[in-house]
């Protein structure tokens, strides 16, 4: 990394513009004499002088409108700004350590976590991504979450930059450089940068990865939540199973939840079966006491989704539970069902209180949702080797 800060931080000095480059004597503009403030906040007043390092301001003579004067920066104080912006805009996440295959190594500067223009994941959407939890210092379920980002790069056509192996052992690495004991790390595989065609084989000639970890300290939350069915369409099966960075929709659904008082929005399939959320899967239980999952076809796989039908198990042996299934699921199965849940790496298991009008049983969150979640975060916390990954 010290090579590539080095060539962040290097100035850039701009070939100087030429009277000669604009004309002042343009019939549609004519250089401005009105005070202005620059983007460092700094306040001038035009004199007429050519400048340098920044764009001067004209105005539209038909108009009267001016166009804002733009800094043209060098690479450190670009830098800068990033850093600047970065502290400024400080959440509840916090971004700890990032890994680009582009400069290869890791960084855990915020200003350098950026990634290319020209990388085709940024302009054409051709990327897939994933993510694993990070609890007490343990990576959950990274490889189940490995392999399933390596079947979206195999769907979308995306070469890997490296082995599974060297892939596995780069995430590994940029989480403990991080030092993050409760959060989430995530990753992404590109065409890579090259160009600004529709397809990669002209300029894009070495795929890339990219990881960030995020620490977030924000507890699980198990409090019942609404949600709506989805006026936004559904991705066809050949997308929805695969791992896109092509979630527009998904943000859509979600952001029409939200415009509606609710928590997230129900996807049904093009048989009018449930079939997910927007970056969930949904279960139900039975009035039978049933574990009820709809099948994962036609929509994304989840880890978190098929972990809990296997932890769910232990409920059946204890009686809690009479069965676990994965089939179809009517809309009204599902808004009969005495419990409903959405399951994801991000929420674990978070009860379902109402579906549009329909309450769902009383309208508490039930007694197998929170036992689930119980099952999940013992999981992460004490479950075995294949399911936790130990960060040096």
């Amino acid at each position: 990394m010290a090579s590539f800060s080095a060539s962040l931080l290097q100035p850039q000095h701009p070939t100087p513009a030429k009277s000669s480059d604009v004309s002042l004597q343009s019939p549609l503009l004519y250089r401005t004499n009105l005070p202005f403030r620059s983007l460092d906040g700094f306040r001038f007043l035009r004199n007429g002088s050519v400048s340098t390092n920044r764009i001067d301001a004209f105005t539209h003579r038909d108009s009267g409108v001016e166009i804002s004067d733009v800094p043209i920066l060098t690479a450190s104080e670009v830098v800068e700004r990033l850093r600047s912006s970065r502290e400024n805009s400080k959440g509840k996440q916090e971004f700890l350590a990032m890994y680009s295959s582009v400069v290869g190594g890791i960084t855990t500067d915020p200003a350098a976590m950026v990634i290319p223009m020209d990388d085709h994941m940024v302009h054409r959407g051709h990327g897939v991504f994933d993510t694993a939890a990070i609890m007490d210092g343990h990576l959950y379920e990274l490889d189940q979450h490995l392999d399933r980002i390596l079947r979206s790069a195999s769907m979308a056509k995306i070469t890997l930059p490296f082995d599974r192996e060297t892939i596995r052992n780069i995430l590994i690495q940029t989480v403990s450089a991080s030092r993050c004991q409760k959060g989430s790390l995530r990753y992404w595989l590109s065409v890579g940068p090259g160009d600004f065609q529709l397809s990669p084989s002209s300029g894009c000639h070495q795929p890339a990865l990219y990881a960030i970890v995020i620490q977030d300290q924000s507890p699980f939350d198990s409090k019942g939540v609404r949600v709506v069915t989805s006026s936004i369409p559904i991705k066809p099966p050949q997308f929805a199973t695969m791992k896109s960075v092509n979630y527009l929709p998904n943000v859509l659904s979600k952001m029409e939840a939200e415009e509606k008082g609710a928590f997230a929005a129900i996807w049904l399939d093009e048989d009018g079966f449930i079939a997910e959320g927007p970056n969930m899967n949904v279960g139900f239980v039975t009035k039978e006491k049933e574990l009820l999952m709809p099948r994962f076809d036609k929509i994304l796989s989840g880890c978190t989704a098929k972990r809990v039908l296997t932890l769910a198990e232990g409920l059946v042996r204890e009686g809690k539970l009479g069965s676990v299934t994965v089939r179809d699921v009517s809309v009204e199965e599902g808004k009969q069902a005495d419990e409903m849940m959405l399951i994801g790496s991000g929420i674990l298991v978070r009860p379902v209180v109402q579906w549009d009008e329909q309450v769902i049983g009383d309208g508490k969150e039930g007694p197998i949702s929170q036992a689930l979640l119980n099952l999940i975060l013992d999981d992460m916390k004490s479950g075995p080797p294949t399911v936790r990954v130990a960060v040096p």
